[in-house]
């Protein structure tokens, strides 16, 4: 769209910054001049003006250029200068920020995807097709996309190696959607996202061929003791190692059991002297003498 404005003046200097003035154009925009009548003077009425038009065309991605810089100036960078680049799907807006370009990025890029992601709104108000909007800052983008593509093959051949699924950290849409890609080209792997917001991670999982059998641990399902809510053979090993043994002197480790006692010997008659012996059967004494006849 092209943006044209008229000056007039009693010079074409005059008229040609006169009619800049009026276009108000931005910084970085190309502007055109054109003269459209010189300055002349007439037989009974003074002279005429001369006339200028200034005229640039607008780049459509204009408001979202305009829409950055005052995102930048209220955040404190007055300095920054935006290059538009319009792409196949899309637009990248590459920033310098003179000193200022790790604030700009922000921790891990978040300050930097959150400009993105306003900046995508700006370009595609009023438009129902789809462009992607790239907002870098430096090369960041570059050496980002890098890191996410080692991360992304160094934990592909850790899920093939251990046959089990890895989890990687927190990442944004854009981040995401590298290490999908890259996962794509990869054999004996598939890439899925759980989470949800801030948290939404990507999990590398092998396929079957690569993926092995859990193996039970020491507190595995099969070993719980579910009653005592702890691990049965730790149970039974402890049982094992107290076990009390009669007669140690130890007191920890005595038989504290009731004891039974011994059954008791049969019992017997007590023995008569009245019985027969070895030397036959001893007649007892008698206390008095049977009385004579001839006492009689």
């Amino acid at each position: 769209m092209i943006k044209e404005a008229i000056g007039t003046g009693a010079s074409i200097e005059e008229a040609i910054e006169a009619a800049k003035n009026a276009l108000n154009a931005p910084e970085n925009a190309d502007v055109t001049t054109e003269i459209l009548e010189t300055p002349g003077k007439k037989l009974f009425k003074g002279g005429t003006p001369a006339k200028a038009r200034a005229y640039y065309e607008e780049s459509e991605f204009f408001k979202a250029e305009s829409y950055i810089k005052t995102v930048l100036r209220l955040m404190g960078v007055d300095d920054a200068h935006v290059l538009t680049t319009p792409e196949d799907d899309g637009v990248r807006f590459s920033l310098n920020c003179g000193g200022n370009d790790g604030f700009v990025i922000g921790r891990r890029g978040e300050t930097l995807d959150s400009l993105q992601y306003l900046v995508r709104l700006v370009v595609s108000r009023g438009s129902d097709d789809y462009r992607r909007v790239t907002v870098n800052v430096g090369d960041y983008r570059e050496t980002r996309e890098q890191t996410l593509r080692d991360m992304a093959i160094a934990n592909a051949g850790k899920a093939k190696k251990y046959g089990r699924n890895v989890t990687l950290p927190p990442m944004s849409a854009f981040d995401r959607r590298i290490v999908h890609t890259t996962l794509q080209e990869i054999e004996g792997v598939s890439s899925h996202s759980v989470g949800e917001g801030s948290d939404r991670r990507v999990v590398v999982a092998p396929d079957e061929q690569y993926r092995k059998p859990d193996r039970p641990g020491p507190g595995g399902p099969q070993n719980r003791d579910r009653r005592g809510g702890g691990n049965l053979q730790r149970n039974q090993r402890n049982a094992q190692n107290n076990r009390r043994f009669p007669g140690d002197r130890n007191d920890n480790f005595r038989d504290r059991r009731p004891r039974q006692d011994s059954p008791a010997a049969p019992s017997r008659p007590p023995r008569s002297d009245t019985g027969a012996g070895r030397y036959g059967k001893i007649e007892p004494r008698r206390a008095e003498q049977e009385a004579t006849p001839a006492d009689e």
